[in-house]
Protein backbone atom coordinates (compact mmCIF):
# COMPACT_ATOMS: atom_id res chain seq x y z
CA UNK A 1 0.00 0.00 0.00
CA UNK A 2 1.28 3.46 -0.85
CA UNK A 3 1.62 6.05 1.87
CA UNK A 4 -1.50 8.11 2.44
CA UNK A 5 -0.85 11.70 1.49
CA UNK A 6 -4.36 13.12 1.40
CA UNK A 7 -7.36 12.79 3.72
CA UNK A 8 -10.88 13.46 2.51
CA UNK A 9 -14.07 13.19 4.46
CA UNK A 10 -16.93 11.37 2.77
CA UNK A 11 -20.05 13.54 2.68
CA UNK A 12 -23.70 12.57 2.28
CA UNK A 13 -24.84 12.25 -1.33
CA UNK A 14 -26.77 15.31 -2.52
CA UNK A 15 -27.75 16.19 -6.07
CA UNK A 16 -25.94 19.53 -5.88
CA UNK A 17 -22.66 18.09 -4.60
CA UNK A 18 -22.82 15.19 -7.06
CA UNK A 19 -23.51 17.40 -10.14
CA UNK A 20 -19.85 17.78 -11.25
CA UNK A 21 -19.66 13.99 -11.59
CA UNK A 22 -23.09 13.00 -12.91
CA UNK A 23 -26.61 13.23 -11.57
CA UNK A 24 -28.93 11.73 -9.00
CA UNK A 25 -32.01 10.26 -10.69
CA UNK A 26 -35.21 12.24 -10.17
CA UNK A 27 -38.74 11.12 -9.41
CA UNK A 28 -40.90 10.72 -12.49
CA UNK A 29 -43.12 13.54 -11.21
CA UNK A 30 -40.23 16.04 -11.20
CA UNK A 31 -40.50 18.38 -14.22
CA UNK A 32 -36.72 18.00 -14.76
CA UNK A 33 -37.01 14.23 -15.15
CA UNK A 34 -35.53 13.21 -18.51
CA UNK A 35 -33.29 16.26 -18.95
CA UNK A 36 -30.19 14.15 -18.29
CA UNK A 37 -29.79 11.04 -20.43
CA UNK A 38 -27.71 7.89 -20.31
CA UNK A 39 -25.19 7.63 -23.14
CA UNK A 40 -23.85 4.44 -24.72
CA UNK A 41 -21.56 5.20 -27.66
CA UNK A 42 -21.30 1.50 -28.53
CA UNK A 43 -25.06 0.90 -28.15
CA UNK A 44 -24.33 -1.85 -25.61
CA UNK A 45 -26.45 -0.89 -22.61
CA UNK A 46 -26.49 -3.71 -20.08
CA UNK A 47 -28.15 -4.25 -16.69
CA UNK A 48 -26.79 -6.57 -14.03
CA UNK A 49 -26.08 -6.97 -10.34
CA UNK A 50 -22.53 -6.38 -9.14
CA UNK A 51 -20.86 -6.26 -5.75
CA UNK A 52 -17.69 -4.99 -4.14
CA UNK A 53 -16.05 -6.74 -1.21
CA UNK A 54 -14.61 -5.12 1.88
CA UNK A 55 -11.27 -6.85 1.35
CA UNK A 56 -10.75 -5.26 -2.09
CA UNK A 57 -9.34 -2.10 -0.49
CA UNK A 58 -7.07 -1.27 2.46
CA UNK A 59 -8.74 -0.12 5.69
CA UNK A 60 -7.59 2.31 8.37
CA UNK A 61 -9.03 3.26 11.76
CA UNK A 62 -10.84 6.17 10.06
CA UNK A 63 -11.96 4.67 6.79
CA UNK A 64 -10.73 3.21 3.50
CA UNK A 65 -7.75 3.92 1.25
CA UNK A 66 -8.27 4.80 -2.41
CA UNK A 67 -5.24 3.62 -4.39
CA UNK A 68 -6.72 3.76 -7.89
CA UNK A 69 -9.68 5.09 -9.85
CA UNK A 70 -11.39 3.94 -13.04
CA UNK A 71 -13.39 5.58 -15.80
CA UNK A 72 -15.34 4.73 -18.93
CA UNK A 73 -15.13 7.10 -21.91
CA UNK A 74 -17.86 5.47 -24.04
CA UNK A 75 -20.75 5.28 -21.61
CA UNK A 76 -22.47 6.57 -18.52
CA UNK A 77 -22.97 4.23 -15.57
CA UNK A 78 -25.93 4.10 -13.18
CA UNK A 79 -25.74 2.46 -9.75
CA UNK A 80 -28.30 1.71 -7.04
CA UNK A 81 -27.06 0.60 -3.61
CA UNK A 82 -29.09 -2.40 -2.50
CA UNK A 83 -28.03 -3.67 0.90
CA UNK A 84 -25.72 -1.62 3.12
CA UNK A 85 -23.97 1.72 3.69
CA UNK A 86 -21.15 2.31 1.22
CA UNK A 87 -18.71 4.95 0.06
CA UNK A 88 -17.73 6.07 -3.44
CA UNK A 89 -14.90 8.38 -4.47
CA UNK A 90 -14.92 10.33 -7.73
CA UNK A 91 -12.92 12.88 -9.70
CA UNK A 92 -13.92 14.98 -12.71
CA UNK A 93 -13.33 13.65 -16.22
CA UNK A 94 -10.91 16.53 -16.91
CA UNK A 95 -8.37 15.03 -14.50
CA UNK A 96 -5.45 13.27 -16.17
CA UNK A 97 -3.73 11.77 -13.11
CA UNK A 98 -0.40 12.35 -14.82
CA UNK A 99 0.73 13.98 -11.56
CA UNK A 100 -0.36 13.83 -7.93
CA UNK A 101 -1.97 17.31 -8.11
CA UNK A 102 -5.17 15.77 -9.46
CA UNK A 103 -5.74 13.97 -6.15
CA UNK A 104 -6.97 17.36 -4.85
CA UNK A 105 -9.99 16.94 -7.16
CA UNK A 106 -11.15 13.67 -5.57
CA UNK A 107 -14.39 13.81 -3.58
CA UNK A 108 -16.10 11.05 -1.59
CA UNK A 109 -19.75 10.40 -0.84
CA UNK A 110 -21.57 8.27 1.71
CA UNK A 111 -24.27 6.08 0.23
CA UNK A 112 -27.21 4.40 1.96
CA UNK A 113 -29.29 1.48 0.72
CA UNK A 114 -31.68 2.86 -1.90
CA UNK A 115 -29.34 5.67 -3.01
CA UNK A 116 -28.87 5.86 -6.74
CA UNK A 117 -26.49 7.87 -8.91
CA UNK A 118 -25.30 8.23 -12.46
CA UNK A 119 -21.66 8.72 -13.40
CA UNK A 120 -21.09 10.92 -16.46
CA UNK A 121 -18.89 9.53 -19.20
CA UNK A 122 -15.27 9.91 -18.18
CA UNK A 123 -15.91 10.48 -14.47
CA UNK A 124 -13.20 8.77 -12.46
CA UNK A 125 -14.61 6.48 -9.75
CA UNK A 126 -13.57 4.12 -6.98
CA UNK A 127 -16.17 1.82 -5.49
CA UNK A 128 -18.74 1.94 -4.08
CA UNK A 129 -17.22 -0.10 -1.28
CA UNK A 130 -19.00 -1.29 1.87
CA UNK A 131 -18.26 0.71 5.02
CA UNK A 132 -18.99 -1.88 7.68
CA UNK A 133 -20.34 -4.98 5.91
CA UNK A 134 -18.39 -7.59 3.97
CA UNK A 135 -20.09 -6.87 0.63
CA UNK A 136 -22.13 -4.12 -0.99
CA UNK A 137 -24.58 -5.23 -3.68
CA UNK A 138 -25.34 -2.83 -6.52
CA UNK A 139 -27.88 -2.68 -9.34
CA UNK A 140 -25.70 -1.64 -12.27
CA UNK A 141 -26.43 -0.17 -15.70
CA UNK A 142 -23.38 0.24 -17.91
CA UNK A 143 -21.90 -0.76 -21.25
CA UNK A 144 -21.61 -4.50 -21.76
CA UNK A 145 -18.14 -4.03 -23.25
CA UNK A 146 -16.91 -2.04 -20.23
CA UNK A 147 -13.69 -4.09 -19.92
CA UNK A 148 -12.61 -2.59 -23.27
CA UNK A 149 -13.27 0.89 -21.89
CA UNK A 150 -11.93 0.80 -18.36
CA UNK A 151 -9.13 3.32 -17.90
CA UNK A 152 -7.26 3.06 -14.60
CA UNK A 153 -5.40 5.81 -12.75
CA UNK A 154 -3.03 4.18 -10.26
CA UNK A 155 -2.33 6.64 -7.48
CA UNK A 156 0.55 4.50 -6.23
CA UNK A 157 2.33 5.14 -9.55
CA UNK A 158 2.16 8.83 -8.61
CA UNK A 159 3.41 7.98 -5.11
CA UNK A 160 0.03 9.15 -3.87
CA UNK A 161 -3.07 7.76 -2.24
CA UNK A 162 -6.15 9.08 -0.55
CA UNK A 163 -7.66 8.03 2.75
CA UNK A 164 -11.44 8.37 2.69
CA UNK A 165 -12.78 9.08 6.16
CA UNK A 166 -16.15 7.36 6.55
CA UNK A 167 -17.18 8.05 10.10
Amino acid sequence: MSSVNRLIEARPLTAADWSPFGWVPLRDTDPRDGEARLQFEWNDVHVNLISHQSDEVPHTDRGLVCEKLFRHLTHTQALLVLNCPAVVAVAPARCTFEGSDDTAEIRAFLLAPGDSLVLCRGTWHWGPFPISEQRVDLYNIQGLRWPEDNNCARLDALEASVEVITG
